[in-house]
């Protein structure tokens, strides 16, 4: 055993020379030392954990004499003004999470991803993702009604840990879990110690429990009973988006497998967790790294859109739902053929959906409706292809386009409603 003593800002360090090692938060040690109340003269080594935090660069001036180990799961800098290389020399890679998966000393990650539109959020001064807009996008009602879907899809009744991006997020994420009949319970940097212990102990002790919390459970969080991760957030941090999945990582007898649930596109901008990363190359060229992180845009312009499984239903009697805009895009304009041709067969290709699964023009029309979502989809991968983005005209098509399929239906149902399932509709 090593003598050690902790450094806060009461501790008496009259008795220092009794110890061989000390232990302190950035903050209290830097004041400490710039005090002078700290002899740090014969101090050989400093080791940093969590050493991607730039925040610990303020007590290196303290040791020019000092051996400096830092610790880290991803060697990149959480302000990429200042790259890790500027204070580190050397890089040590350990195993790799494949390996420590292979060997039996992870859970293997089953990851779930849903696409969701990010282009509404916005980036802070420190680089990643703000509240404010974070917020905005994720307590709306079809964000909540996607994350309670994705739960009772992939990770019913197993033992859950939701992450958000804000705290008015994670009290309306408590209260749509409540309301579905789930035993939930939410938990931020607010709550006292004592609220935060008698939640902690109840789900450890409940074997379907779900909590819902912010950033206070990323580290210094021990919890090997977690069955289901849930990102409902986006992050532009690797670190963060390592360390809130590695939540779930911890292995059991009779647990080799997690769920993660990603609901903020962070899997396609990171690549799957565990994934063979080149630490020393984004080690020694961050910006080479961080340059071919895909954006929001292109991440999304890759996405096929998928109707809600609700919507997805009613439509039942279809056997091709999608209809490939881009792709008819290029073949349009190959043929000599105007653009406009493109939301022409994509009203034609609505249309034919809605008749095969109605009765009369009235159920089609119901259907037509239902389409919002993919139309508004529609609408804005044209409108990418034809470099025409502009608020208003989008608006415009997105209206015309709704205004067009209606009246295709009225004019046209029970002709093509002949033509698709052999007779005319039935009169009753």
């Amino acid at each position: 055993l090593v003598p050690n003593k902790i450094i806060n800002s009461t501790a008496n360090l009259d008795d220092q020379d009794n110890y061989h090692c000390f232990v302190a938060m950035v903050e209290t040690l830097k004041n400490r030392l710039t005090d002078d109340k700290l002899d740090i003269s014969d101090i050989g080594l400093v080791i940093v954990d969590e050493a991607h935090y730039n925040s610990f660069t303020k007590i290196f001036k303290f040791f020019d004499d000092s051996f400096i180990l830092g610790v880290t799961a991803t060697p990149l800098s959480s302000n990429i003004k200042l790259p890790m290389y500027e204070n580190y020399q050397e890089l040590y890679v350990g195993e790799t999470i494949e390996h420590l998966i292979e060997h039996h000393y992870l859970a293997s990650a089953n990851m779930f991803s849903y696409n969701v539109g990010l282009t509404s959020l916005e980036v802070g001064a420190n680089g990643d993702y703000t509240v404010k807009s974070s917020e905005d996008l994720y307590t709306n009602v079809d964000m909540l009604s996607k994350l309670v879907g994705a739960y009772e899809e992939t990770s019913k009744g197993k033992k859950t840990l939701i992450f958000n991006n804000g705290i008015h997020t994670s009290i309306q994420v408590y209260h749509a879990f409540k309301k579905a009949g789930y035993p939930i319970a939410h938990l931020d940097n607010t709550n006292t110690k004592k609220e935060r212990d008698f939640i902690l102990r109840w789900f450890k002790k409940t074997p379907n429990a779900i909590i819902t919390s912010v950033s206070i459970l990323t580290t210094g969080f021990d919890e090997p009973t977690i069955e289901s991760i849930i990102l409902n957030r986006a992050t532009k941090s690797l670190t963060l988006y390592y360390q809130m999945i590695g939540r779930g990582s911890r292995i059991l007898d009779n647990k080799s497998t997690f769920n993660v649930i990603d609901l903020g596109n962070n899997f396609h901008r990171f690549g799957a967790w565990g994934a063979d990363l080149d630490w020393q190359r984004m080690f020694r060229a961050p910006d080479y790294y961080l340059d071919a992180i895909l954006s929001d845009e292109e991440i999304e312009g890759a996405f096929r859109f998928e109707l809600p499984s609700d919507i997805k239903k009613e439509f039942a009697k279809s056997s091709e739902l999608y209809f490939d805009i881009k792709k008819e895009y290029l073949s349009t304009i190959r043929a000599g053929e105007s653009s406009k041709k493109v939301l022409e067969r994509s009203i034609i290709h609505h249309a034919k959906i809605c008749i095969e699964n109605s009765e009369d023009v009235y159920d089609s029309l119901a259907l037509a409706k239902m389409l919002g979502e993919e139309i508004d989809d529609r609408i804005n991968r044209y409108s990418k292809c034809i470099s025409k983005s502009t608020h208003n005209f989008i608006t415009w098509l997105k209206d015309d386009y709704r205004k067009k399929l209606k009246a295709y239906l009225r004019a046209n149902f029970e002709i093509d409603f002949e033509k698709i399932h052999g007779h005319p509709p039935i009169e009753e």
